[in-house]
């Protein structure tokens, strides 16, 4: 089951955390309930990557990314993840996504989500790499063309050593899921 009644929830209250700028974060509380849990009566695995997608969602929403993405005919497109468990979210249990856009290369974004605990610890952390198709050009849009549209001027930082390495890991496996074809 996805995360519906929480993406709804986001949409709605977008326009109170008003706009989102490069270098913001986007911050979503939410509580683990008994359908997020497993058998270990905490935060399943898979329920990490859908709040990541509200999360992610709520960037899009309040910087002008899909309203952008619906005038270009354009798409994101998520082209992979890495996720790092370090302290359970028990069930009850309230907790806070903070996401951020981190940087960019030609033709993809670094996004960042981490999984606050109450007192403040990283619970879980989760990179992505993700590009925009335009649709109607067939092409993916080159990053820097997004960014200008949004916040002209702007110019991504270097990428950290774990951000470089999560992109050649990314690569990798990428080239062999493409070669089991």
């Amino acid at each position: 089951m996805y995360v519906w009644g929480r993406l709804a929830w986001m949409a709605a209250t977008s326009k109170r955390r008003g706009p989102f700028r490069f270098g913001d974060e986007s911050r979503l509380s939410f509580r683990c309930l008994p359908h997020d849990i497993d058998r270990n009566m905490h935060l399943n695995n898979a329920r990490y990557m859908m709040l990541a997608d509200v999360g992610r969602i709520d960037i899009f929403l309040r910087s002008g990314f899909w309203a952008l993405c619906a005038r270009n005919g354009w798409g994101p497109m998520m082209g992979g993840l890495q996720s790092a468990y370090v302290r359970e979210i028990k069930l009850w249990k309230r907790f806070e996504i903070v996401s951020t856009i981190e940087t960019w290369t030609d033709r993809q974004m670094i996004g960042r989500h981490r999984f606050l605990l109450e007192d403040g610890r990283t619970a879980a952390m989760i990179l992505t790499t993700a590009g925009v198709y335009d649709r109607r050009g067939k092409r993916f849009v080159p990053v820097q063309e997004v960014v200008d549209a949004l916040s002209p001027g702007l110019a991504p930082r270097a990428l950290t050593p774990a951000e470089q390495a999560f992109i050649d890991s990314h690569a990798g496996v990428r080239d062999l899921a493409k070669g089991e074809g």
